[in-house]
């Protein structure tokens, strides 16, 4: 390849779901007119809070690191915006990381989250189907372990981490039905 070609993209396997099955398929459900009306997936945000950070340090850094190859993007560090004397919290010190996912990356890890990382959780019978009210819906994961990308024998810090997917479904009955028919795995 040359220097002036460009690499070529992969349309990542969600996408090609999403606008080929479920776009339709909603469009029917739903009666949207114009194909700008079906709700999609805008981002997901994928945050750990690190309450024991006050203690030690290099759980920052321990958490950055998993999340970032987690998600193959740069985690920012959260930080506290009050004092909380009872935590032992000052305000402006590291409480967690996040890291905001959309485009192609998005799709990745929702397609990774779906089909490899849920079924590796133990004894799972489906996520609650409950959303937030305005088409958006969060997780909240126990331990990092279920991802393929960490390592067992190199985990420090046991840590847990919330998920949320957001929509731009006007109401809950929008975006369930976005999710499912994206595969996302509910209870039944």
């Amino acid at each position: 390849m040359s220097a002036t070609e460009a690499p070529e993209r992969v349309t990542p396997r969600m996408l090609v779901k999403y606008r080929e099955e479920v776009v339709p398929g909603l469009r029917e459900q739903f009666g949207y007119k114009n194909p700008m009306q079906v709700p999609r997936l805008t981002k997901i945000v994928v945050n750990m809070g690190l309450g024991k950070a006050v203690e030690n340090k290099a759980r920052i850094e321990h958490a950055q690191r998993e999340i970032a190859s987690i998600t193959g993007q740069k985690p920012t560090v959260r930080l506290s915006r009050v004092a909380i004397a009872g935590f032992k919290i000052r305000e402006g010190y590291p409480v967690g990381c996040a890291v905001t996912l959309r485009g192609s990356r998005m799709w990745e890890f929702f397609d990774r989250f779906v089909s490899v990382a849920v079924p590796r959780i133990r004894d799972f019978r489906g996520f609650a189907r409950k959303l937030d009210g305005r088409g958006n819906y969060s997780v909240g994961l126990s331990e990092q372990s279920i991802f393929p990308e960490i390592s067992l024998d190199r985990i420090e810090f046991v840590q847990g981490m919330h998920v949320t997917f957001v929509t731009t479904a006007r109401n809950d009955e929008e975006g369930f039905a976005l999710l499912e028919r994206l595969g996302f795995p509910f209870r039944k």
